[in-house]
């Protein structure tokens, strides 16, 4: 059974957790950048307002065929207590029918208020969200 992180990280601690795990589970990496790097201000003013309406972001082109994949796990940081802007765009390239772990990411905040609207916006995409899990990625 094969399995692979799909991942986006501003500040660092998502890839390092995506890093750690590939390793624990012997998953493969695909990371998710976006084509303009983000001031701070940017990422935490602008990009949280569009992670907030649920809206996608401009990304590097990524091309990867998730079905010698038994297991999907993406994981992505959270923005004013939604998922990040790539987290959008991840779904818009998974195959329809995909089943998915999804890994939150967040110094300080949680996803709770957010959970149902991530999970009906995969769901209309065709996408189930069979594991949802918040970590706090402090030092």
């Amino acid at each position: 059974m094969k399995s692979v992180i799909i991942y986006y990280s501003y500040t660092g601690k998502t890839r390092e957790l995506a890093e750690k795990t590939a390793r624990d589970i012997d998953a493969d990496l695909i990371e998710v950048k976006e084509k303009r790097n983000r001031s701070t201000f940017n990422a935490y003013v602008c990009g949280s307002l569009a992670a907030r309406r649920q809206k996608k972001t401009e990304i590097k082109e990524v091309t990867f065929d998730l079905s010698e994949y038994a297991k999907v796990i993406v994981a992505v940081p959270i923005w004013a207590g939604f998922p990040s802007t790539p987290f959008n765009n991840i779904l818009e390239l998974l195959p329809e029918g995909k089943e998915i772990e999804l890994i939150l990411t967040s110094g300080s905040g949680n996803s709770k208020g957010s959970k149902e609207k991530t999970i009906s916006l995969a769901k209309q995409k065709n996408i189930k969200i069979i594991k949802y899990t918040d970590v706090k990625t402090t030092k």
